[in-house]
């Protein structure tokens, strides 16, 4: 194996334990805006540090995955089918491998359908991938994807596995079922367990520890984190069991944990956003209030003119006042110089 292919690889599976936790956000490929994924940006942002490795299409990794991410990226490069569609199976090879180059990929993805109307295509289509693969050193990730005429049981799973395995395939992605054993076993490849379908997180956290236990290397979970009420207390709980050997009631009451600690900081988070919103109330309560108080002054203008006026009035006053004491001294003066007589009459009675 070349050293190209090896470090791709390793950026996958971790070497020091042979684990891995891939997160699944490919899901729109075919079935569109699934729900609680209808943003993927936003989904993905907060759990990305979380994971080891991000399964994605080329058009979600463009839009919704920071360039900065060192987190390794699993792309996508098979589609042609919708949920609407006649037939799920009918995929091709849609991205090259320059592309997923390009991108900075660690490993292509794409889906066989094994017993299915369009089942040569698509395992033709897996050998056509590896050989390009190879050139490159390009990890090829093989799922063998299910639908509803197709097994989920050991026997079906273990064949499509093995298909996967023998047209070159470096990682298979399957389902978990009964006597998982015996599909590991007989898969000369690491195998990836689906997260499928959203089920309660306490089941979810059992399928990841009985998985690890029947031989899996790890879990690629989308569903059963982004739809979770809580994807990064999910995200954490899952990886305590894979890379921390968690059983399952300690990574349930990691997860309960955690989730409880979200709660609290939307708690606090809302309360932060009350209090924010009622200041400016106050502030515009305030802002009118001056309007109000300057609305009663421009309508009472008479009133102060009023006031004015009476001002004005005092301001005249003191002169009238002092007009009067003015013109009063004088009317004393005047009296005094003309009754000087009679006080020098008074004054010779007295002496007489």
């Amino acid at each position: 194996m070349d050293w190209g292919l090896k470090n791709r690889l390793s950026r996958i599976i971790k070497p020091h334990n042979n684990r891995a936790l891939m997160l699944a956000v490919d899901h729109g490929y075919f079935l569109g805006p699934t729900e609680k994924l209808e943003n993927p940006k936003k989904v993905i942002a907060p759990i990305l540090k979380y994971c080891d490795s991000l399964m994605v299409t080329r058009g979600v990794q463009r839009t919704s995955v920071s360039p900065t991410s060192d987190t390794p990226m699993v792309l996508r490069v098979s589609g042609g089918s919708s949920i609407i569609g006649d037939d799920l199976s009918q995929e091709d090879i849609t991205v090259s491998l320059e592309e997923a180059i390009r991108l900075n990929a660690s490993a292509v993805a794409m889906s066989i359908f094994v017993g299915s109307k369009y089942e040569y295509q698509t395992i033709v289509n897996l050998g056509k991938l590896v050989n390009e693969a190879e050139k490159y050193g390009m990890p090829v990730l093989a799922v063998t994807a299910v639908g509803k005429e197709l097994g989920k049981d050991a026997r079906y799973l273990s064949l499509a596995c093995r298909v996967a395995a023998e047209q070159g395939a470096h990682i298979v992605k399957t389902y978990y079922c009964d006597n998982f054993e015996k599909v590991v076993q007989s898969c000369p490849v690491p195998i990836i367990v689906a997260g499928g379908k959203k089920i309660p997180e306490r089941d979810a956290l059992q399928l990841t520890y009985n998985s690890i236990k029947a031989g899996a290397v790890g879990l690629d979970m989308g569903r059963n984190i982004w739809q979770s009420e809580h994807p990064v207390a999910m995200i954490q709980a899952a990886r305590s069991i894979i890379h921390g050997n968690s059983n399952v009631e300690q990574a349930y009451s990691l997860y309960k944990k955690l989730a409880a600690q979200d709660n609290q900081n939307k708690s606090k988070n809302q309360n932060k956003s009350k209090k924010q919103n009622n200041p400016n109330q106050n502030k515009s309560k305030k802002q009118n209030n001056p309007n109000q108080n300057k609305s009663k002054k421009q309508n009472n203008p008479n009133q102060n003119k009023s006031k004015n006026q009476n001002k004005s009035k005092k301001q005249n006053n003191p002169n009238q006042n002092k007009s009067k004491k003015q013109n009063n001294p004088n009317q004393n003066k005047s009296k005094k110089q003309n009754n000087p007589n009679q006080n020098k009459s008074s004054n010779s009675n007295q002496s007489k």
